[in-house]
């Protein structure tokens, strides 16, 4: 880690000779909070395997738990410091941008911004999170016939509503309440149009040759579009509307092993069997859209509506196999998270002086509509699939005071009910919490 700050705090010492020559900015924001959260469930209990590895269940076709295992969390963190208050972590961030003129309308650009734990100096053994990670970085070329870049970037689907959430980067963040799910994604290769009468079209494709979002993908894939998004946006005036689709890959995100036919594990849709389920039988598709009227007369009203289907990186599916009473074996998996989902969310905001009250409604639709398990018996799990699929309702209110351009200060309140928090095999059920923060811009 001292290593990690080093190297940071020298590639932020060579900004200042390096703006005469390509103008470059050195820029930031500082986000930090006093959490305070309730959460029920926040461990799941642990899953009772045999002697192999392999999920144990009753006659019945239910999943054995170890008797007291699960744990709730009541208590606080700074800034999300401590994994177990809910909500998206606060995103502090520093980076250095630029451009270079090369003549005849055409720019040179770069980016390379750093995300900081301000909480936690040293890697977070609990999350498994480093004080230092790397956010949106690349380089470009830009002119009157749009951008062009290169590295890592927010897909366009992300883009398309990043206006629309009015409490982003705090506890009641649409990804950590609702469950929206946005991508940063390496590798990848985007191009934003100009704006023409407000429209503005961005698009994106990830080459697979490594890994979106930190999972690993398939060596045998050869398509430079194995994931792509695409987003259309209009803005007028206050008005603001978006539309975005976005496919990631299953061979991206997800490898797969064959072993040999007797051996435990298992069974994949084409009848090999593999020690690992950490498998996609297909792409995860989502395709999202935005509303807004943004500062109208102090008035600000959003609205967003998610469609996805397939299982996102690390929802895997784990392996299972059990001897029923009659002696045939079963083998099969259970969902870490859901097939398909459908998802909401309402915010509106009122802003007077240099005070403003927001709140917020949304709502998910989760549901696993296909069947989990690969059977090769009389026992069937097929009732696992109600038990995995769980509805969740969302809101929260804040009021944000602001200092200056540049620093604000809120306070909010937002509360999770979940209906997954009746089944043991999912963590993090109903949750409420309170966060007193403050954000600097620079």
């Amino acid at each position: 880690m001292k290593k990690k700050l080093i190297n940071l705090a020298v590639a932020t010492a060579l900004v200042a000779p390096a703006a005469a020559m390509a103008e470059a900015t050195l820029y930031g924001k500082l986000h930090v909070s006093i959490d305070y959260a309730d959460v029920t469930n926040a461990i799941a209990p642990a899953v009772m395997t045999d002697e192999f590895g392999n999920v144990m269940v009753d006659s019945a076709g239910r999943v054995l738990f170890v008797p007291d295992s699960g744990q709730d969390f009541t208590g606080w963190g700074v800034s999300r410091g401590n994994s177990y208050i809910p909500g998206a972590p606060r995103s502090s961030r520093i980076g250095v941008k630029g451009s270079e003129d090369l003549g005849g309308g055409l720019k040179a650009i770069y980016q390379v911004e750093f995300g900081v734990n301000l909480s936690d100096t040293n890697d977070n053994v609990v999350n498994n999170a480093d004080a230092i990670t790397m956010r949106n970085s690349f380089v470009g070329l830009a002119g009157n016939w749009g951008t062009f870049l290169v590295g890592r970037h927010d897909t366009p689907l992300k883009i398309s509503t990043g206006k629309l959430d009015l409490f982003s980067d705090t506890m009641a963040d649409y990804n950590g309440t609702v469950g929206f799910h946005d991508v940063r994604a390496d590798n990848a290769i985007a191009y934003i149009s100009p704006s023409f009468s407000g429209f503005q079209l961005a698009a994106a494709l990830v080459a697979p040759g490594g890994a979106t979002a930190g999972f690993g993908e398939s060596t045998e894939t050869d398509s430079i579009a194995e994931a792509y998004s695409i987003a259309g946006i209009y803005k007028n005036g206050p008005f603001y509307a978006s539309i975005a689709y976005e496919s990631l890959g299953a061979d991206h995100f997800m490898t797969q092993g064959t072993v040999d036919a007797g051996s435990a594990g298992c069974v994949l849709p084409n009848g090999d069997p593999t020690l690992s389920c950490s498998y996609v039988d297909d792409d995860w598709t989502k395709w999202r859209a935005g509303l807004g009227l943004l500062d109208w007369n102090g008035f600000t009203l959003t609205a967003i509506y998610e469609d996805w289907d397939g299982f996102p990186p690390g929802q895997t599916r784990r392996a299972f196999s059990t001897v029923n009473p009659d002696g045939d074996i079963s083998v099969g998996t259970i969902s870490n998270g859901f097939e398909s989902q459908k998802l909401w969310q309402v915010q509106a905001a009122y802003a007077f002086g240099n005070n403003s009250i927001k709140a917020m409604y949304g709502a998910a639709d989760r549901d696993n509509e296909r069947a989990l398990s690969a059977s090769r018996d009389t026992l069937s799990i097929n009732n696992l699939r109600q038990d995995l699929s769980g509805d969740k309702s969302t809101w929260a209110i804040g009021f944000d005071h602001t200092f200056s351009k540049r620093t604000k200060a809120y306070v909010l309140y937002t509360s999770v009910d979940d209906d997954r928090k009746d089944n043991p095999v999912q963590a993090e059920g109903d949750w409420d919490g309170f966060s007193l923060g403050m954000i600097h811009n620079f």
